[in-house]
């Protein structure tokens, strides 16, 4: 066991207690890895994780089942600890301890006797008994109390933990004291004086008791993900993508033409006083395709129907207070849209002749309907489960009284980066220098800031999940288990990443345990669906 000799900090860690520190980098080859295995679902080795978008099962072990504080064995001691615990906000203990002197002194006689074992001193055979004042002077006074030190901290350590036994959180002891000064406290009166801090499994209060037994949901889902509308319009693309596009050159723009326009939009103050562009809502070289005119402002088809090649139209319209850009609702806009070129589509006809074009394999158009049909009730049903699911954790939140650990929102916390920082380096490929910047302790600190609410909610979603898999005693089969843990080793493997057999399986543990809450909590719901 190493402890920092040199220069101590005002607190370290030792490797049997703490992994997490309170704000650390980010590590993008230890901290995150991907586990393809699962489609649905995102594992990591500590806490699986609720997104927002599209949300993605987990739920946080270490809330819902005892761990062990550390995995050091108890050594019997020859006298007993002095302990005093201190509970503190947020989950958080502080334990101060005292070594009496003489567990000391049997340390000081152990330390001394593997030295002996161990040192080559000139003028002393090998495993001879050398004088304790000689060993010292030759190994150094100074080295032989920093080991004296450390040996009754790794030994102590244990004890002092028992009170906190089943109920703290892995990774979350941290010792305050420094080294310095426990070296002091034993050179002066012999004895060892520590303090610790650590992180205890949150209690839950339900509001009301229970209340997640009956649960109340309307679910609103999106009119685009109605299967039938999806494949009629999944359909009219493939067909559109057979089409030979021709220039007009003899009439103005007609529903099922393709326009290329310059749009130009200005809003002027309430008085007049001043007229202002408007960027976002403009654009150059835009390719209309009319229908698709749903998509764009309402009354925007309309007013530019019979326009033609070269000709600019100008006309007052309002977005409507449910645009998606929060900007521009409820803006009126003076729009002036030239139209640089137009054409028009030259079809196939609709025939059995076509069906595999359209979708491979086919062979009529209506067995290409009947595909896409299927396709999209399936994309229908994971979409309406999905919203579901999310509506169900949005309530258990709302539900749930619990102090958060600050252990338990740093690790989330940097779960959360870590999978946005891959994100990131995926899609802009940062060069060593950005990633560096990127996954330094300051801007994780500036992310867990101005994520603290998002983060925090994540968190209560976890620990409500779990603390349900615990009351309603849910099970999972071992043939599930086996089957995902096989699938999920299978794509490490075909990736050619390492991975940790026994992390993967306690991965797949706890995904499948959020699987069985949320399967259990749709089947005991009043659920709703309403279409937005």
């Amino acid at each position: 066991m190493e402890l920092c000799s040199s220069a101590p900090p005002t607190s370290f860690y030792l490797k049997s207690c703490v992994v997490s520190p309170p704000i650390s980098s980010i590590s993008l080859s230890n901290s995150l890895r991907p586990a393809k295995g699962f489609t649905s679902l995102r594992i990591s080795r500590a806490c699986r994780q609720f997104s927002h978008s599209p949300r993605k099962l987990s739920i946080c072990a270490r809330a819902s089942a005892p761990p062990a504080a550390n995995d050091t064995v108890k050594e019997p001691l020859p006298a007993d600890l002095v302990v005093q615990e201190t509970q503190e906000p947020n989950c958080r203990i502080r334990l101060s301890i005292e070594v009496p002197s003489i567990i000391c002194e049997d340390c000081h006689k152990r330390v001394i006797n593997e030295f002996m074992k161990k040192a080559k001193v000139p003028g002393f055979r090998p495993g001879k008994k050398v004088p304790e004042s000689i060993l010292v002077s030759y190994i150094g006074k100074d080295g032989v109390q920093k080991a004296i030190v450390e040996a009754i901290l790794k030994r102590t350590l244990p004890h002092a933990m028992s009170s906190v036994d089943g109920r703290a959180l892995k990774d979350s002891i941290r010792i305050t004291t420094t080294f310095a000064d426990m070296e002091k406290t034993y050179s002066s009166l012999n004895i060892l004086r520590y303090e610790l801090i650590v992180d205890v499994a949150p209690e839950v209060k339900w509001i009301p008791e229970d209340g997640y037994k009956n649960l109340k949901i309307v679910v609103e889902l999106d009119s685009e993900i109605d299967a039938k509308t999806s494949a009629e319009r999944e359909l009219r693309r493939r067909y559109k993508s057979l089409s030979t596009m021709r220039i007009v050159t003899n009439r103005g723009l007609q529903v099922g033409d393709v326009a290329v326009l310059d749009i130009s939009a200005t809003t002027a103050e309430q008085d007049g006083s001043e007229v202002k562009n408007v960027p976002a809502a403009e654009s150059k070289g835009f390719h209309f395709d009319t229908e698709d005119g749903d998509r764009v402002i309402p009354g925007f088809l309309d007013s530019i129907i019979g326009i033609q090649g070269g000709e600019t139209k100008s006309f007052p319209l309002v977005f409507p207070e449910s645009w998606k850009q929060e900007d521009l609702r409820g803006l009126p806009c003076q729009f002036t849209v030239e139209c640089k070129e137009l054409f028009y589509r030259e079809l196939p006809e609709m025939n059995d002749a076509i069906a595999d074009k359209l979708l491979p394999g086919c062979t009529s158009i209506e067995q290409v309907k009947e595909s896409l049909l299927e396709r999209c009730l399936e994309l229908e049903q994971t979409a309406k489960d999905q919203a579901t699911d999310n509506a169900i954790l949005d309530q258990l939140r709302e539900m749930i009284q619990v102090d958060i650990p600050q252990s338990l929102f740093e690790e989330q916390g940097r779960q959360l980066y870590g999978a946005r920082l891959l994100q990131i380096q995926a899609n802009m490929k940062l060069n060593e220098e950005q990633l560096a910047t990127l996954s330094g302790p300051t801007a994780v600190r500036e992310f867990l800031e101005n994520q603290r609410e998002n983060i925090e909610n994540i968190i209560k979603q976890n620990i409500a999940v779990g603390d349900i898999f615990k009351r309603e005693n849910l099970q999972f089969s071992t043939d599930e288990l086996v089957k995902e843990v096989e699938n999920s080793v299978a794509e490490f493997k075909k990736h050619k990443q390492e991975y940790d057999e026994e992390s993967i399986q306690e991965q797949v543990q706890e995904v499948l345990e959020g699987a069985k809450v949320l399967e259990w909590l749709r089947e005991n719901a009043d659920i709703e669906y309403v279409t937005k």
